[in-house]
């Protein structure tokens, strides 16, 4: 009963500024269990170079509690979409699609933006989630940080 209450919630997802160092600490904390500690990816390569030039995004219910955090980024291949990570407890609650919306939301109000390819590196258990928002599978899975990935693409 308590997991049906949950699905209730509303989700709400806001992009936030990577400056703002209690939203960073909590999308960090967040990572950092799914990540490092569910998924056992070395820290070193959780956190990267990139987080500055990042758009960083939350997703939380409607009482405030953080779900979920995502983020894109601008590559000389396109627009990258990463970090996708949704705390155990809100899994299959629609947090990660969610998430994905509104990461592509916020492409889409990027004119310069929105017309490159979209991709991302899609673990093979979310897979699913990503080809119902037109993501397709390129190649064969590869190995990432010791979890294997499907390169993944959107027009």
């Amino acid at each position: 009963m308590t997991n049906m209450k949950k699905k209730m919630k509303k989700i709400k997802v806001e992009q936030f500024d990577f400056s703002n160092e209690k939203l960073r600490e909590i999308a960090f904390n967040i990572r950092q269990e799914v990540f490092v500690k569910e998924q056992k990816v070395d820290p070193e390569d959780e956190y990267d170079e990139y987080e500055e030039n990042s758009r960083h995004f939350l997703a939380w219910d409607e009482d405030s509690n953080a779900l979920g955090t995502a983020r894109w980024r601008t590559t000389n291949k396109g627009v990258k979409l990463e970090r996708f990570a949704v705390n155990y407890d809100a899994r299959s609650m629609g947090v990660g699609s969610a998430l994905v919306q509104a990461v592509l939301d916020d492409i889409a109000k990027h004119n310069e933006q929105s017309r490159k390819i979209k991709y991302l590196h899609g673990q093979l258990s979310a897979v699913g989630l990503y080809e119902k928002f037109g993501f397709e599978k390129i190649g064969e899975p590869f190995d990432e940080c010791g979890i294997m990935h499907f390169l993944m693409e959107k027009q």
